[in-house]
């Protein structure tokens, strides 16, 4: 049979699915690869590959997608990893530099000015060095690992899946397993195994991972990040979906 094509971010958040695809039987039936979170979700687009593990905002670009997982990347409150670091108050902020890599988390940051904090700063794409800011009024939107480590860098710092419960009272989820086509039920069956299976062996995982003084992965991988696609997740997913729609 041919393999399914699936594309899943090379993010430490994204390590016990790796995890559970790589020791499953499903290895052998699957076509992998890693990528930034914006090029995940091109492929999908451009029908590359079958599944993604592609920020939700995405979504919006595809004629047709379904959710093929009862598993995703997201977060119930701070998430420790999706943040706008600014050097003053988000209320006094003029300039926003987005973070090339990512457009959901773009799109949620430009959620919350408009409709949670009620500012319309200038929005900056592709800043020369977008996750630098010395003047006062401009702020950053940054995700991923190379945010480790970088809360104490700046006075203002807002963890946007936490600003986002406070705003909706909701979990959010920052990207889903999609897949642009319809997929067998039975490989989805499997796939679904072998991520509960990288869920279930986290520790074992950790203890691969190049340990940090600056930032705590376990706390990370196993309390900040919440993977069940729950079903107020999901109505996070389309209301958020919705909120992009009205920018």
């Amino acid at each position: 049979m041919n393999k399914i094509k699936i594309s899943a971010v090379s993010y430490t958040n994204t390590k016990p699915f790796l995890y559970g695809l790589q020791h499953s039987p499903i290895k052998d039936k699957i076509d992998l690869s890693l990528d930034m979170p914006s090029d995940c979700a091109q492929k999908l687009i451009d029908d590359v590959v079958d599944i993604g593990l592609i920020p939700v905002a995405a979504t919006l670009n595809l004629p047709q997608w379904e959710i093929v997982s009862a598993y995703c990347i997201g977060a119930v409150g701070a998430v420790n990893s999706v943040f706008i670091f600014s050097n003053c108050d988000i209320k006094d902020v003029k300039r926003v530099q987005l973070d090339p890599e990512s457009r959901s988390s773009n799109n949620l940051g430009r959620v919350l000015l408009k409709n949670y904090w009620k500012v319309q700063p200038e929005l900056v794409v592709n800043a020369p060095d977008y996750s630098q800011s010395a003047d006062a009024q401009t702020a950053f939107v940054q995700i991923g690992d190379r945010t480790f480590g970088k809360k104490d860098q700046y006075k203002y710092v807002y963890d946007l899946a936490e600003e986002w419960q406070k705003f909706t009272g909701l979990p959010f989820v920052f990207a889903a397993w999609i897949a642009n086509k319809p997929i067998p039920e039975d490989f989805i069956k499997e796939f679904d195994l072998a991520l509960r299976y990288g869920l279930a062996h986290r520790q074992d995982l950790l203890k691969e991972l190049p340990q940090r003084a600056d930032f705590d992965l376990e706390d990370y991988l196993m309390h900040r990040l919440d993977f069940d696609l729950t079903e107020d997740k999901k109505k996070a997913l389309y209301l958020f979906l919705d909120y992009i729609k009205a920018l």
